[in-house]
């Protein structure tokens, strides 16, 4: 099957599942840090930096906080990281310049620090940067794959949470996506994704939806635990998580193995409710995982007719989206005929 692609929050990707645009809708945009401001700033620091920012041209304080960020004191070290990360939030042109000034090997060094707030201010200045797409390979060939999966694994709340929006960042860019996940950080996310807070779980889905569009990413996620943990989140409508759940479960049922952890952990019920109760958008993802998952399976098919779905995929071909209508009207002739051969079609059928 060919790799289709698609625009997700203003950048193309490909993937193997979703060839519309409703998915991107289902994801919040990681598009910069959410973190507090100045905390620690002083008066004069403070005035230094918006008296920068309300310049045209900001290169003198880049440079001088580039250097600070070499600094042997750790309170002059997270300064400049706070007022970097701020100049790189508000000020889209000056992340070039922050780059080109040489700050990211020095933020991908705090990265790696025992001081948590530190940590975390690199983290997020990173994140801020790699809102450009021109920084985006320089980040990654600086190193900082690895120790923003540490971050990910062991900082705090917040740089969990950036952590997860900056290797999502550096995701689209289609090389880095192996690389990732090869740096652990599928087990990582889906550990974000099940105990993270909703901020957290947003982020974490969202990533994981990007790196699973690669193969390998894919098992990573299902040796993981992913499915489960997706599961639980289908099946709770109070989490304002459903649709993004469903949306890496699309992705990930390209797979095997992903079908069956799938089935194992619960998910024909629960696909089948949502298709009976949940939103339009709901039901045209849940009834396309189904057809993926029913598609070349006799066993599973006969699951999913015995769970019920029929009746809901009747009137779902009758008042649902086009597309889902479609992939209802599909679906219904294979339960009906679940002792069919695999001439119903194939997986590129299902996702047209």
């Amino acid at each position: 099957m060919g790799t289709e692609s698609f625009t997700y929050m203003g950048r193309s990707l490909s993937q193997l599942s979703i060839n519309d645009d409703s998915s991107s809708s289902a994801f919040s945009d990681c598009n910069s840090d959410r973190s507090g401001e100045f905390a620690a700033a002083s008066s004069s620091q403070t005035r230094r930096f918006l008296i920068a920012c309300a310049t045209e041209n900001s290169d003198d304080l880049i440079r001088q906080l580039v250097a600070d960020l070499h600094s042997s004191s750790a309170d002059e070290q997270k300064q400049s990281a706070m007022e970097i990360r701020l100049l790189a939030k508000n000020k889209p042109e000056n992340r070039v310049r922050i780059a080109k000034a040489g700050a990211i090997k020095p933020l991908v060094s705090l990265i790696s620090s025992p001081d948590v707030q530190l940590q975390e201010y690199g983290v997020t200045a990173i994140l801020n940067l790699s809102l450009c797409d021109e920084n985006k390979e320089v980040i990654a060939s600086s190193g900082a794959i690895k120790p923003l999966v540490r971050a990910l694994s062991s900082g705090t709340a917040t740089a969990k949470e950036n952590a997860a929006c900056a290797l999502l960042r550096l995701s689209q860019a289609e090389e880095n996506k192996a690389a990732i996940g090869r740096s652990g950080a599928i087990p990582a996310l889906v550990s974000l994704l099940e105990s993270g807070g909703f901020r957290g779980k947003k982020d974490a889905s969202t990533a994981l939806y990007s790196l699973c569009t690669v193969k390998e990413n894919k098992t990573r996620a299902v040796k993981a635990g992913i499915m489960k943990v997706l599961v639980e989140l289908m099946a709770d409508f109070e989490s304002n998580m459903v649709d993004k759940s469903a949306y890496v479960v699309s992705v990930l049922v390209a797979v095997p193995e992903a079908r069956a952890a799938l089935v194992d952990e619960g998910g024909v019920p629960v696909l089948v409710e949502i298709v009976e109760v949940g939103t339009q958008r709901q039901k045209e993802i849940a009834v396309i995982i189904l057809l993926q998952v029913c598609e070349d399976s006799v066993a599973y098919r006969t699951m999913v007719a015995r769970e019920g779905a029929i009746p809901p995929l009747v009137a779902l071909s009758q008042s649902g989206t086009n597309r889902a209508k479609q992939k209802a009207e599909k679906l219904i002739e294979l339960l009906r005929q679940p002792r069919s051969g695999n001439g119903a079609g194939r997986t590129s059928e299902v996702l047209a």
